[in-house]
């Protein structure tokens, strides 16, 4: 995992430094949108409804519209100036009964890792609220945006849930829960029957996407089969090496080869001439030996054959 924000939590006068990890993962699987001829992909474009052109995302800005109608533009140079955006401390406003926070309020979760080589003031933040049986209300800023948050644990881990603000959370009348008559004892009891059969410890292992697994099976055997709904992945050539490599790669080569230890076979096919010269060369001499003795043998009888 990676971390996505940095920041400390105030907790009196102990300071905590945390590093924040998403908790949870989106396992949907995903779809591109095609054109149903061709298989084309569908592309979107950022059109200005002024004069009609693509616009690029860094030339793109942000405005508010007001309900009369009034627009503001603000740059990120704005954006950076309010106070919100450079806060990374995360002070704890409150210590309250879990029980006491509806849930509607929880929003998305955070891992917190202690970020500092001595995490003593981390487990002993864990450890208060594990004991007290205690959610820490804290306030912070994360992307820009000022929000209130629940720090609990999970596991020995700190866990960050950000919450949505009490005027975030609509209210909700139906009119069809007017003047409903109260269910009979019976009914009741009844219900509380069936409530008791079916009552078990929580155990989320028991519970899977049947959906998402039949879609993916669905997909590998179309894959599997070949059939004409699969578009197959071209055959992408092997890449060519980078041309920094290759001459980080020569560079070596010519390093080994001054030292003398360029490859271990080109000096072992110069020797073996060598001495096959050498051999010869000492060959050769014998024969020359003997042809001088036998001139110098014959050389003496010539000269006598003369004198007589």
């Amino acid at each position: 995992m990676r971390s996505i924000w940095k920041g400390s939590i105030a907790f009196g006068l102990v300071n905590v430094p945390v590093k924040v990890y998403t908790a949870t993962e989106d396992h949907d699987i995903k779809f591109h949108q095609v054109h149903a001829a061709d298989g084309g992909r569908i592309r979107y474009e950022r059109v200005c409804t002024v004069d009609g052109q693509p616009v690029q995302y860094a030339d793109i800005d942000k405005a508010y519209e007001s309900p009369d109608g009034d627009r503001v533009i603000l740059t990120d140079e704005d954006f950076s100036k309010l106070p919100a955006a450079e806060k990374h401390e995360i002070p704890v406003l409150q210590f309250v009964p879990a029980e006491q926070i509806d849930p509607i309020l929880f929003d998305k979760s955070y891992y917190l890792e202690p970020d500092s080589n001595t995490p003593k003031a981390y487990v002993l933040l864990a450890k208060t609220l594990e004991q007290t049986e205690r959610i820490a209300l804290v306030h912070f800023t994360l992307r820009q945006k000022t929000r209130l948050g629940a720090l609990r644990v999970r596991d020995g881990v700190l866990v960050l849930q950000t919450m949505l603000w009490p005027d975030e959370v609509r209210s909700v009348a139906f009119d069809k829960l007017d003047d409903v008559f109260a269910p009979r004892p019976q009914e009741l009891q009844m219900a509380e029957t069936l409530v008791d059969t079916l009552s078990d410890d929580f155990d989320p292992t028991q519970y899977v996407d049947e959906y998402q697994i039949e879609l993916k099976k669905m997909l590998d055997e179309a894959i599997a089969s070949g059939s004409g709904k699969v578009t197959r992945a071209p055959e992408t050539a092997a890449p060519e090496m980078d041309a920094e490599v290759v001459d980080l790669v020569a560079a070596l080569q010519r390093s080994l080869e001054a030292s003398g230890r360029g490859g271990s076979k080109a000096p072992a096919a110069k020797k073996a001439p060598a001495k096959a010269a050498a051999k010869s060369t000492a060959a050769g001499k014998k024969p020359a030996k003997k042809a001088a003795k036998k001139a110098a043998k014959k050389a003496p009888a010539k000269q006598t054959r003369k004198g007589a």
